[in-house]
């Protein structure tokens, strides 16, 4: 289907949008695989609308009856509004769906079954609709497991993409109450792959007590009279040959199922299972560059399951013979062995000799379990599972780690073994589960893991002496790099890894200079290994170090080393230090762009922990931008997770991002109260390396809410982290906030000295909250000309970086002056455009809840000055009461009515 394509989630309380009631005028064509959805769009979208609704849905009965679909429409629509239309042709149904200014919303679900006559003129006259300024709405919902049918070819696309993890957790939160134990919950959003007809079937099959976690769920999950109910009838009406022919391209894409196979590979395979004539590719599959995959995932997956024991067992033969035919380097497919132990043909000792030479991880994964699924011995059995489970992390399939190295579990094994899946116990727990169960796991690896693989024993000590670090627990750092420092011994000269153990001690204990020295030789390209962990560890030390470049450059090294190596776990950790870097430079739209991607990636990894910190970063940009609905809602997922698994980095960043965005909208007292716990000192102080990037926030804020109390030794602390020399900012912020504590006399030479140091900084953000806080400054003390020369570098320097809260703080300083602020919004009717500037400032902070003496701090005026404003703002508008106040601003700032 050609056409404009939007992928959308669907109109569910589960969504974390419901898009239905926003789309424009015209038609468009709802599509998704089966069980996404498309039935619950129509709903909502009937619900939300404000107008007559027709909702038409395809009888397969009438499908044969030619124009039959229409006229059963064109009755609906004669009884909704009351206008019988003239014939029963498309002019009429056009005619119809046009007429009258009035809103109207027609539905017409599963417009495939209409009987092609009445398909052809709904087309037609949807594709006309869209041509028009009427006011009637159409949308059909087509499946989209197989080719769209011709006549709606060139319409709008509404795609139903699969629900992401947090989507599918918030269904199954709803459809149980909540009561769904944790554990079943990630089993079902794992093996449902986005499909909320999947996840409901899934939670039905379950019993009380499996649903509670006192018995283990059915296994598999799902199995394949799930898959049958859900998808079967799909199926139905395939002669032999096109069934064995859908068989052998799920099973040659089993376990592998995001990669196209070649079709003809398929084709010859399907000939051995005695099927000579060529057989007609079923629509369900889509052919494309001599490779073949199914347009549904939740069909090709209900094909395999429901094919017959003996069927799947004669169908992996026939790929099988096929791979072992093509000759690579001079040995045949290793795939063929695969499938022969998919057939039970095989030993376990033969698949696992092959399994490091399958091209993706996920098959080699696929290799280790069957192997394991075959072996006798416990040991063997115990280390093939894990080292499958090895594969599946890398892979970013979290959830089937734990799966496997739960299988794993046995005391026979020896303590390499066991170390191992501790290893991977812990590094799963990092990334999605509680830090400090993760620092025991890795640290338990180490002791394990020290005499059989020093290097494993390293890399799991440094593992934990990340998990310390995410749950603020320098403590615990110290002791995970001095396990590391025992198992490796003396560190040779020149070792990358080494320097980053001994400089990230050196940073704990406060011995500085050595810090920078040893992390310096750690931010270029460590070794030239191409290794991943290897370049993310080169971007945490050059954030560390402050080196912003170094941090983008070695983030992107480890983002296409990922790649490259197929470790799709380390392109969330990647797209986090990017974010940060940037974010760091005053970059926040690309900081944004990194997260918002690392965002996807982390779900579609099961990491959940990283997906904290994303949200972190994107309520930090977005409280730069003034969105104050998106920062509370990644605040919210940020410190929800962050509380449970006790991401103490993760809840610091969130935590100022929302006094960052109170700043931005004017309330100091809210940042001040938020901030103040986490900067001073005490058991409630943020994170031991993040707090004192909130500093300058909170000494701003507690200064403008009338409340410095306190704040000057805060300024001290922050002082020693500005001779660092981490953060590039911080000496500019050093003297903004001194001069923000400063007698007048010395204050302007402060502000103008801090201005010079974010000159060689840069960052637009930083500078322009400095000019902003002078010019205001400058305006109290009646300097109006260099106030508004100052305020307006202020004002540009916001609108480029987007900070549209703090250019909106930075209009009403100029307005307040007597200046005509640049891109100030055009006047309103009389009632608020009768308002001078300083009285419209203290109107709408009324209006947002705040006492005269709140107005009066955040404005630097006394209590008296915003009496005798407020009483002047009720005498123009005509209002009695505050409440009648916020009534008539909120309706100006809804209808954009407003100075």
């Amino acid at each position: 289907m050609t056409g404009q394509t939007t992928a959308t989630p669907g109109p569910t309380p589960y969504r974390a949008s419901a898009p239905a009631d926003r789309l424009d005028g015209g038609a468009h064509v709802v599509t998704g695989e089966p069980g996404c959805g498309r039935t619950r769009f129509l709903e909502h979208a009937a619900r939300a609308f404000t107008g007559p609704v027709v909702r038409v849905r395809a009888d397969p009965a009438r499908s044969a009856v030619p124009g039959g679909g229409l006229r059963t429409l064109l009755r609906a629509l004669g009884d909704a509004t009351g206008r019988a239309p003239a014939g029963g042709s498309g002019p009429a149904l056009l005619d119809t769906l046009a007429a009258g200014p009035a809103p109207l919303l027609v539905c017409v679900d599963d417009a495939h079954l209409w009987d092609p006559v009445s398909r052809a003129v709904l087309g037609d006259a949807a594709r006309q609709l869209c041509r028009t300024t009427a006011a009637a709405r159409l949308l059909l919902t087509v499946p989209g497991h197989r080719p769209p049918a011709p006549e709606f070819a060139g319409l709008p696309v509404v795609r139903m993409d699969p629900l992401t993890p947090p989507e599918a957790v918030a269904l199954l939160d709803e459809v149980t109450g909540g009561a769904l134990d944790g554990g079943v919950r990630d089993a079902i959003v794992d093996a449902a792959q986005g499909s909320p007809a999947l996840l409901l079937a899934l939670v039905r099959r379950l019993s009380p007590a499996q649903l509670r976690g006192d018995r283990p769920p059915p296994h598999p999950l799902p199995g394949a009279e799930v898959l049958t109910g859900l998808a079967g009838g799909y199926l139905d009406g395939l002669t032999s040959d096109r069934r064995d022919l859908l068989l052998t391209a799920a099973a040659a894409a089993r376990d592998d199922e995001d990669t196209g196979v070649g079709l003809g590979l398929v084709l010859r395979a399907v000939r051995h299972l005695g099927h000579d004539g060529a057989v007609p590719l079923p629509d369900l599959l889509a052919a494309a560059d001599d490779e073949v995959r199914f347009h549904s995932e939740l069909l090709r997956r209900t094909v395999y399951a429901a094919a017959p024991d003996e069927r799947r067992r004669a169908v992996h033969l026939a790929l099988a013979r096929e791979l072992e035919d093509l000759e690579d380097l001079g040995k045949g497919d290793p795939r063929a062995l695969l499938h022969r132990a998919w057939a039970g043909a095989v030993r376990g000792d033969d698949v696992e000799a092959v399994a490091g030479d399958l091209p993706s991880r996920r098959l080699r994964c696929a290799a280790y379990t069957r192997a394991a699924e075959l072996c006798d011995d416990g040991p063997r059995r115990a280390e093939r599972y894990t080292a499958a489970a090895g594969q599946a992390l890398l892979d970013g399939r979290s959830h089937q780690a734990l799966r496997l190295l739960d299988a794993a579990r046995t005391g026979s094994a020896p303590a390499g073994v066991r170390g191992r899946a501790a290893l991977l116990r812990g590094t799963t727990a990092l990334r999605d589960g509680s830090v400090d169960e993760a620092q025991a796991s890795l640290l338990l690896a180490t002791s394990l893991l020290a005499a059989h693989s020093p290097a494993d024993a390293a890399a799991a000590a440094l593992a934990a002496c990340d998990a310390a670090w995410a749950a603020g627990d320098p403590a615990g750092c110290l002791a995970a790099l001095e396990h590391c420092g025992q198992v490796t011994g003396v560190p040779a000269p020149g070792d990358p890894r080494a320097d980053y153990r001994l400089g990230v001690r050196a940073l704990l204990e406060a011995r500085f200079e050595e810090a920078a020295v040893r992390l310096r030789r750690v931010v270029p390209d460590p070794d030239g290994s191409g290794d991943p962990e290897d370049s993310l560890r080169a971007a945490a030390a050059a954030l560390m170090l402050g080196d912003l470049v170094g941090a983008r450059r070695a983030g992107a090294r480890a983002l296409a080393a990922a790649r490259t190596l197929d470790v799709v776990a380390a392109v969330p950790r990647a797209r986090e230090y990017l974010a940060y870097a940037e974010l760091r430079a005053g970059r926040h739209a690309l900081a944004r762009t990194h997260a918002e991607e690392g965002l996807r990636a982390a779900h579609r990894a099961g990491q959940r922990n990283t997906a904290a910190h994303q949200h972190a970063v994107l309520a930090l940009a977005a409280s730069i931008e003034g969105e104050t609905e998106r920062v509370a809602g990644h605040v919210a997922a940020a410190l929800g997770t962050a509380r449970r698994h006790g991401l103490a980095q993760a809840a610091t960043l969130a935590e100022w991002a929302a006094a960052r965005a109170d700043l931005g909208r004017g309330r100091p007292q809210e940042a001040a109260d938020r901030l103040g716990p986490l900067v001073r000192p005490g058991a409630r102080r943020g994170h031991f390396a993040l707090w004192m990037l909130a500093v300058p926030c909170y000494v701003e804020a507690a200064v403008s809410a009338g409340q410095p109390e306190g704040v000057r030794s805060v300024v001290e602390d922050f002082a020693g982290w500005a001779d660092f020399g981490a953060d590039p900012q911080a000496p500019a912020q050093l003297l903004r906030c001194r001069a923000l504590l400063a007698p007048p006399d010395r204050a302007d030479a402060l502000y103008r000295r801090a201005l010079d140091l974010h000159e060689s900084a840069g960052g637009d953000f930083e500078r322009a909250r400095t000019e902003l806080l002078h010019g205001k400054w400058l305006r109290r003390r009646r300097r109006l000309r260099e106030a508004r020369d100052r305020l307006g570098a202020a004002l540009v320097g916001f609108e480029r970086c987007g900070a549209r809260a703090w250019a909106e703080q930075t209009r009403d300083e100029l307005r307040a002056g007597g200046a005509a602020a640049g891109g100030a919004r055009p006047n309103g009717p009389a009632d608020l455009a009768g308002l001078t500037p300083q009285q419209l400032r203290i109107a709408r902070r009324v209006a947002e809840g705040a006492t005269n003496r709140e107005v009066a701090l955040t404005l630097s005026v006394s209590t008296r000055t915003v009496d005798y404003h407020l009483r002047r703002v009720f005498a123009t508008l005509g209002v009695r009461s505050r409440l009648e106040l916020a009534r008539l601003v909120e309706q100006a700032e809804k209808t954009g009515a407003h100075p």
